[in-house]
């Protein structure tokens, strides 16, 4: 007992001493607040672009222009990325931000902004927040300890939980007292206090990598590849892994409120409770694993495959569920789920991932996971409308059960190939 009382002890310590540390402290700070930020413009640019095109079709154009960059993009950007200095990036990037998103309102206020304009700011914000991502994981090892990256990456998750929790609902009250188009600029505010929170930050010198031209971008990206499928196979695993996941729990958020609607016949208000149930279990687990051990690699999966079958388990049960209550604790589960796998394999590729190559095999990461997001948010939507709604939930239900069998069966390869990778 008392030993389990001192490394609980020794954990919690670990977790506070990260956001005591001046480099950590600024970064999570500044995180905290940018995704506050982001979850006002989630709900206020939706809002703002239906109502100047009364087209939902026209709305969704948004959520396409959001994930196309890390699909097109994303392995290109992490080449400069790891040649670029990560604390005058992330500054760069959340100022650019800044401006592109005060031009929306400005533009709206002067009558000259056209849908085909927006669509192309919007672009442009989505393609910096692409590299923002690679360049905040880039950035996390350097700033935290090898035994502290499962803590460190749960915190810079708890961020973005926090910023879905209660963005939105400030998002709701700042639409009705100010416009939608108004809330742009708190947004762009948040962006700003971010890049602020980024200059006492101070990074160890970055070795010199020389000119970009085609020539070298093209042979840094195949470094890259070499390094993930030929050199050290368990990072493919680990991006295997975590894309085949977040195939059923984006599947499962974007489908919430048709689940809500059709399959658990809850209002509006209700609906809210659901998602809020959600965040609470993704912030949930977010805490345990701030509080948890950092173990070795193949051990980890373990979790994963745990978490996988009880998210699977709690889609399957949503099906036969008549109660808002049980219902919500079923969500909270699934959210849970999903947010034990980002960062303990955000984790484990820092862990293994030579600094120089990071930003790298983030854009590789994040395009792989940004392609079964899509075929999931498809293959799920059609399912649905196909045929019916609880039977798209079977089907993330088996997709969820499967992928913990996947990973247990490769967790024997895993151990392999952590005893023959190259040091």
């Amino acid at each position: 007992m008392r030993t389990q009382f001192h490394k609980a002890t020794s954990q919690t310590a670990d977790w506070r001493r990260l956001l005591k540390t001046r480099n950590f402290g600024w970064l999570w700070s500044g995180q905290v607040i940018s995704q506050i930020g982001d979850g006002l413009t989630r709900v206020a640019l939706l809002f703002f672009v239906y109502d100047l095109t009364g087209s939902a079709l026209k709305m969704t154009v948004i959520g396409v222009l959001q994930t196309i960059p890390p699909l097109l993009f994303g392995p290109f950007a992490g080449v400069y990325l790891d040649r670029l200095p990560k604390r005058a990036t992330l500054i760069v990037i959340d100022l650019v931000r800044v401006g592109l998103l005060v031009l929306i309102p400005m533009l709206y206020a002067m009558g000259n902004l056209s849908l085909p304009f927006l669509y192309v700011i919007v672009f442009l914000i989505s393609c910096f927040s692409m590299a923002y991502g690679p360049a905040l994981s880039a950035t996390v090892p350097l700033v935290a300890e090898n035994n502290l990256l499962t803590p460190a990456n749960a915190l810079i998750q708890s961020s973005v939980t926090i910023g879905q929790l209660v963005g939105p609902a400030v998002s709701g009250m700042l639409i009705a007292v100010m416009g939608a188009q108004n809330v742009l600029y708190v947004n762009a505010g948040t962006f700003f206090f971010s890049a602020l929170c980024k200059i006492p930050i101070a990074l160890p010198p970055q070795n010199e990598q020389g000119r970009t031209s085609t020539k070298t971008v093209w042979h840094d990206l195949r470094a890259g590849f070499k390094f993930v499928f030929q050199d050290h196979q368990i990072l493919l695993l680990l991006v295997i892994i975590a894309s085949v996941c977040m195939l059923s729990s984006t599947g499962f958020i974007f489908m919430l409120p048709v689940i809500g609607e059709r399959v658990l016949h809850v209002d509006s208000v209700e609906l809210g409770w659901l998602w809020s149930a959600l965040g609470a279990g993704l912030l949930l687990a977010t805490l345990w694993l701030v509080l948890s051990e950092q173990t070795v690699l193949c051990r980890r999966l373990w979790v994963m495959a745990g978490a996988a079958l009880i998210g699977g388990l709690a889609v399957l049960a949503l099906i036969w569920t008549h109660s808002l209550l049980m219902a919500a604790l079923l969500i909270a589960a699934i959210g849970g789920s999903s947010g034990l796998v980002t960062p303990i394999v955000s984790a484990s590729l820092q862990e293994k991932t030579p600094k120089e190559l990071l930003a790298r095999i983030f854009g590789v990461f994040n395009t792989g996971t940004m392609g079964m997001a899509m075929v999931g948010m498809t293959l799920f939507g059609w399912a649905a409308d196909r045929y019916d709604p609880s039977f798209a939930l079977f089907a993330m239900a088996a997709v969820g059960v499967g992928t913990a069998v996947l990973i247990s069966l490769m967790i024997p390869w895993c151990k392999r190939l952590d005893r023959s990778a190259p040091s």
